[in-house]
């Protein structure tokens, strides 16, 4: 990638404080920071983000990306994240000929900690086709069990939601923020930031619901497979099934729901049925 300016104002991502248990003994305990960062895309302020501060520069970057307000990474000229003043400044070398009117189009969406869709990304139809990605169940399962090993901040802290880029089984990359778009949005930016090997990811994992948001986010990443421990909404469906995402929900243990996965899932580690097991007619 070109240079840009670009800070390195990573902070940590939990603190401590002092708790009360229920046999009223003082004792520390680690929480999640939440810091407000106020994105300004050539001194024209943009949205004001509630994030953990463990890669800043990278959600900022995600973030323009996924809202439409950078179409090409060649544009970055400076990044720099400022947290005396909670602020982040994106100098760009174009911007759309229509941003005014992205931002006085809003889309309030269900998104923790974010939720906000500029424009009419909704009705976007320039996505480039997606990898028609087929999912062994067996790999689906592997990747599960790799996962646990990565959300280091909800394990001592909880109150986050982690998503990360995946090829098949391997885990390539890893975030925790505080909502699960800010994760989202910091993987895509570091996509466009980082010459890594997660540009090369076909399988995209997420710990909160599969909504349209965060399904048009993942399309729009150029990955076909979308994989959740929660559920899914009746809009990320129907996006889903525009885009050509095949979605996996509820993917806990051994147990999931696959959506538009004719086709594209290989059902090769089928699980014993267990006694109370309900069979449908």
């Amino acid at each position: 990638m070109h240079d840009i300016s670009l800070s390195r104002a990573r902070l940590p991502a939990t603190l401590e404080i002092e708790v009360l248990d229920e046999f009223g003994e003082a004792k520390q305990q680690a929480i999640a920071a939440e810091r407000a960062l106020t994105i300004y895309l050539n001194k024209r302020e943009i949205v004001t983000l509630m994030t953990l501060g463990a890669d800043p520069e990278a959600l900022v970057v995600g973030y323009l990306r996924n809202q439409g307000l950078l179409a090409d990474r060649r544009d970055l000229q400076v990044v720099h994240v400022d947290w005396e003043v909670e602020a982040a400044a994106v100098v760009t070398r174009h911007l759309p000929e229509d941003l005014e009117e992205r931002l006085g189009q809003r889309t309030v969406t269900t998104g923790c900690g974010q939720g906000t869709v500029f424009g009419r990304l909704l009705e976007a139809t320039s996505l480039r086709p997606l990898p028609a990605t087929v999912l062994r169940q067996s790999v689906l399962y592997q990747l599960l069990d790799n996962l646990g090993a990565y959300n280091e901040t909800y394990r001592s802290a909880g109150a986050v939601h982690g998503c990360a880029l995946c090829r098949q089984e391997a885990v390539l990359d890893f975030v925790e923020d505080v909502g699960r778009h800010n994760a989202v949005d910091t993987l895509a930016g570091r996509q466009w930031l980082l010459a890594s090997e997660s540009a090369d990811a076909d399988i995209f994992y997420t710990t909160g619901r599969l909504t349209s948001e965060m399904v048009l986010k993942v399309a729009q990443m150029g990955i076909g497979v979308l994989v959740s421990r929660s559920g899914v909404t009746q809009k990320g469906v129907e996006l889903a099934e525009r885009f050509g995402v095949l979605l996996i929900a509820r993917a806990k243990g051994r147990h999931f729901q696959a959506i538009h996965g004719k086709g594209r899932l290989e059902l090769d580690a089928v699980p014993a049925r267990r006694p109370g097991d309900r069979v449908r007619a």
